[in-house]
């Protein structure tokens, strides 16, 4: 990363989590297929089209079958050696693993495949140019992954242990920023079951079955 003049606006990196065991979809949901990739894909390729600085992937210590399902084109992979502690220690490795001249990271999840180059181009500019501690998505009503967290906030991430993220965190905070995900900006639908992903995957064909003249269904 270059030297930064004083001036320039803040640096922001991302962090993909991708260590979770998938219990409720019983298989390696990261790989499942989505539109012709596997559903973290569509993740890392949003990642990689955005203007984050530094982008890694926190996957498991026998990740060997997912990474070799993708391409991580510029994302740096980081390993998790004990992901059964939790959602904390994902978070943990991928902000240890940041460049440390960057002044924010946004986190993403790497079952939300409808995250959008656009919608994380807009979180950013939205930390950026208010330079809040964070900057959340909110999705149908509550917040919700792709946030922006400021270095100020990374102490406390430390601090979590369990399958926890920054959400109790960020609840008790007047700084942060909220940013309605509009359908034009993506999606925030995530993959938990097999059931999320044929619903995922029937919203893909019937976009396309639209795209190709046929009437939307009433």
């Amino acid at each position: 990363m270059p030297p930064r003049a004083e001036s320039d606006p803040p640096q922001i990196g991302g962090v993909i989590l991708a260590a979770g065991e998938a219990r409720r979809f019983g298989s390696q949901k990261l790989v499942a297929p989505l539109d012709g990739r596997p559903l973290v894909q569509h993740v890392i390729d949003a990642a990689n089209a955005s203007c984050l600085e530094d982008i890694v992937i926190v996957v498991g210590p026998n990740a060997d079958d997912l990474l070799g399902s993708v391409d991580v084109g510029r994302t740096r992979v980081v390993r998790n050696p004990d992901p059964g502690r939790g959602l904390a220690s994902s978070l943990q490795t991928g902000l240890s693993a940041l460049d440390p001249r960057l002044h924010a990271a946004l986190i993403l999840l790497g079952d939300m495949p409808g995250v959008t180059a656009t919608l994380i181009g807009e979180l950013v500019a939205r930390g950026r140019e208010t330079r809040a501690t964070a900057v959340v998505s909110v999705w149908r009503g509550r917040r919700s992954p792709p946030v922006v967290l400021h270095k100020t906030l990374w102490p406390e991430a430390f601090g979590l242990e369990g399958d926890v993220g920054m959400r109790e965190v960020l609840g008790t905070r007047a700084e942060v920023l909220e940013l309605a995900v509009s359908d034009e900006l993506g999606s925030l639908d995530d993959v938990d079951t097999r059931e999320d992903h044929e619903r995922l995957a029937g919203d893909v064909r019937s976009a396309f079955d639209r795209a190709d003249g046929d009437p939307p269904p009433r």
